[in-house]
């Protein structure tokens, strides 16, 4: 093993742990978040350890996710032709330095969890869900705290580290009170709701095949309960869409198990929480929840409308759209409001990068279907052939497929897919094959 070995190693766990954590940033000649800085420590060191070796080899599903950068490369250069102002420009390079960061991290990732083999896997995969679980953590101590005083948790933590403002989000007011929902680290509590359904459809289908007695059973189903609790406090209509589409595709293999005492009684316990909380102020919570059920609200009617933009852009320039991270300065030519996102990823797929890009990803979306078809193959033939390592891997195969489609469904009203932690996602499906799939290469 190299010396720099275990530098790398803790710089690419450091990044995995901290990918939803938006709020930690520094504005310096712009905003510099520490997934940025840890990203690129990451990413310098993966190359110093290759060149220290002189070692340029790459499993294939590597070298496949370094094409796919090309080619994204190559789309958000030619939509750099179709930018007219200083304020447009100085978004595209915003968005392309992002892009340089994700896609370089998911190939460098993909290299490096390929090569290190199932142990390594299974830590990355228990990291990011720990700087999840840690995120969530984090938001109901933010919401505790508000409720109870009315007092910021991020003035006292995190405006000393970053020397910025934040704070919990105030959803509204009922009869003088305020209306708490909990963004914890992410800074927006739809995000924190969304992000949330990959560790909830990813640990579910492994809890369901643990067996009886197995010393993780218990402390992934409070795991689950706890992750479940903070998405309902996020009151994110998103979150639980994409949770509910996950939970859809986990019923073909699960269904029986979803309706098992192992998931009910978890359940009924959770239920139990939020009834106790629920019968102290019930007029309230009952106003609550009739604002998010509401389709006919302001907001509602703005994430559909942003759907009419894409023919008008397309209209203009059907190829390439506007360009890459542009759809802000567009929407303040139509609106006048300023820095205002999509609220979708799909109306941003289009509107920025026109029908290439929209089908590139496409593409994109389609080879991480057949990873996970792939991984799911392999779990079949461990079992066929009598290999323990089943239980795990084809558990963990339906997870990553449903944790994927949900966050699909999620994004039609958000835009979380172009985030960080979309990219650990990625990387997860992709290396999964090349990792697990080396059991089945003697025969």
């Amino acid at each position: 093993m190299s010396r720099r070995q275990p530098v790398l190693d803790a710089l690419f766990f450091a990044t995995v742990f901290t990918v939803t954590f938006a709020k930690i940033y520094w504005t310096l000649a712009g905003d510099l978040s520490l997934s940025d800085v840890l990203t690129a420590l990451f990413l310098v060191a993966f190359a110093v350890n290759r060149l220290e070796h002189l070692d340029a080899r790459v499993a294939r599903c590597a070298a496949v996710t370094l094409g796919f950068f090309a080619a994204f490369l190559a789309v958000y250069l030619l939509g750099f032709f179709n930018l007219d102002t200083a304020e447009a420009l100085a978004q595209w390079a915003k968005g392309m330095v992002k892009f340089l960061l994700h896609f370089l991290f998911l190939f460098a990732a993909v290299a490096l969890v390929a090569r290190r083999g199932e142990r390594f896997y299974w830590w990355a995969l228990g990291t990011f869900c720990a700087g999840l679980v840690f995120n969530a953590l984090y938001g109901l101590l933010q919401l505790g705290v508000a409720q109870a005083s009315g007092a910021n948790l991020d003035a006292a933590v995190l405006s000393p580290l970053t020397g910025g403002a934040s704070q919990i989000n105030v959803y509204g007011a009922i009869e003088g009170a305020n209306v708490y929902r909990p963004n914890a680290l992410t800074g927006d509590p739809n995000h924190l709701g969304i992000e949330l359904v990959v560790p909830l459809l990813v640990l579910l289908p492994i809890y369901l095949r643990l067996e009886r007695g197995h010393r993780l059973r218990t402390p992934l189903m409070l795991t689950l309960m706890f992750l479940f609790l903070t998405e309902l406090a996020t009151l994110s209509r998103s979150g639980l869409l994409g949770l509910a589409s996950g939970l859809l595709v986990l019923a073909l293999p699960y269904g029986r198990k979803l309706l098992s005492r192992q998931v009910l009684l978890p359940l009924a316990g959770v239920g139990l929480a939020l009834a106790a909380v629920v019968a102290q102020r019930a007029d309230f919570f009952r106003t609550v929840l009739r604002s998010r059920v509401d389709t006919g609200a302001n907001g509602t009617s703005t994430h559909f409308a942003v759907y009419g933009f894409i023919p008008d852009v397309l209209a203009q320039n059907p190829l390439l759209g506007l360009g890459l991270n542009n759809f802000a300065v567009y929407y303040e030519f139509v609106t006048g409001r300023t820095n205002f996102g999509p609220h979708s990823f799909y109306v941003a797929l289009f509107v920025e990068t026109g029908l290439v890009g929209a089908a590139l990803f496409a593409v994109f979306l389609g080879y991480l279907f057949r990873r996970l078809s792939l991984c799911r193959r392999i779990g079949r033939a461990l079992a066929a052939g009598g290999d323990a390592a089943a239980a795990r891997v084809s558990p963990l195969a339906w997870g990553l497929t449903a944790a994927l489609v949900g966050t699909m469904a999620a994004n039609l009203f958000y835009l979380t897919m172009s985030f960080y932690y979309f990219f650990v996602l990625a990387m997860l499906i992709v290396a999964a094959p090349a990792v697990f799939g080396r059991r089945l290469a003697p025969t």
